[in-house]
């Protein structure tokens, strides 16, 4: 038998390719399929292994549930200055989203601000990719998503109503890597509990419950629940606010690009269900300049990220970091000895290439 939790380093370049080469054999244009792979193999780079090559095997299942259009042609259909609205057409949610951030730096560079919705859209992977691109652009940027499928069980409720809703916000300095804020409204990203069910690790108390909203350790159980905490994780440790980010999100996302459905179905534990094709992204991107002229702006925030860098830490062996750091430091490591892997992943992975016949490249 083997050991499903034995962890297997695959270099970058192989996953980017394994997954190009799976979206091409469903169909997906190859230019498509080549900015989507990309999304995805950067967020295991960077130790966002919940939001990378994991994702393939649950956007399989969306294929063959008629949920993800592979030869979709997103369309703006909408457009002012500073905003435009895309329907994705139940595209895959990379390359749109791609296409949406890049829209509003064009856009920014004229108007000093601009936002772009998407609607109609798929799962888009891990919010910070498309921050980031902003700030490779010289913008600030922020991206975020609501999910249909409901995970959040708001303050005071049992069932989960909102999705986990990410919120991710980056800025260049001059001199550091930008500043790049990821995170998931709801205390942990559902995908990441099913990674620790994966590699048979049990979840922190706190991270989710069991279907009566109890909290639990056993992430099997969590993750087939599909009940998280928002931010704070109770009443008493501020769980109001992580609350209202993820409305804040479902707002921006949902309702302002005309994605939002309200509940009309239930699955099959009784749990309200929206459109699994209302999916919403929303996109901003600001041009720093426009506030500061020249380098201002980036040599300030050196001088704040220095700052922090250099506060005295309670413990020496963790230093002061600042959001993106981990995120940097892992693809450092992950560029020299490859993504860690577990054979379960891997087993999944090989499930979907052997059946849309794709080349097999991990190994």
């Amino acid at each position: 038998m083997p050991d499903l939790a034995a962890i297997h380093h695959i270099p970058g370049t192989a996953i980017r390719g394994q997954i190009e080469a799976v979206f091409t054999a469903w169909g997906v244009p190859s230019e498509t399929a080549a900015v989507a792979a990309e999304a995805l193999a950067d967020a295991d780079m960077h130790g966002v292994d919940s939001h990378g090559i994991g994702l393939v095997p649950m956007y399989d299942v969306r294929r063959g549930e008629g949920r993800l259009n592979v030869s979709a042609v997103p369309k703006v259909v909408r457009e002012k200055a500073a905003v435009a609205l895309i329907d994705a057409d139940k595209s895959l949610g990379h390359p749109v989203s791609v296409m949406a951030m890049r829209m509003a730096c064009e856009k920014a560079q004229h108007t000093g601000v601009a936002l772009v919705g998407v609607r109609n859209s798929n799962h888009f992977g891990a919010a910070g990719y498309y921050a980031r691109l902003a700030a490779k652009r010289g913008m600030i940027g922020m991206a975020m998503t609501h999910a249909p499928g409901s995970a959040i069980v708001p303050t005071f409720g049992r069932d989960a109503v909102l999705g986990t809703n990410p919120i991710a916000f980056s800025a260049p300095a001059k001199v550091n890597q930008p500043f790049a804020l990821d995170m998931a409204t709801s205390t942990v990203a559902l995908n990441k509990v099913r990674n620790y069910y994966r590699r048979g690790k049990q979840i922190p108390l706190g991270w989710a419950m069991d279907e009566s909203g109890q909290p639990t350790t056993d992430p099997g159980v969590g993750y087939k629940a599909r009940r998280v905490a928002p931010v704070g994780g109770t009443r008493e440790l501020g769980s109001h606010k992580g609350y209202g980010l993820a409305m804040m999100v479902e707002i921006l996302c949902a309702v302002l690009t005309g994605a939002w459905a309200e509940p009309g179905e239930v699955d099959a534990e009784g749990r309200p269900v929206k459109s699994s094709t209302q999916t919403g992204h929303f996109f901003l991107a600001i041009d720093p300049n426009r506030m500061r002229g020249g380098d201002e702006f980036g040599q300030d925030l050196d001088r704040m990220i220095n700052m922090l860098h250099a506060a005295e830490p309670a413990d020496p062996r963790l230093p002061v970091l600042v959001a993106g750091d981990p995120e940097y430091a892992t693809f450092a490591e992950r560029t020299k000895t490859g993504v860690p892997l577990p054979q379960s992943l891997l087993d999944e992975v090989r499930d979907v290439v052997s059946r849309c016949n794709a080349p097999w490249m991990l190994g």
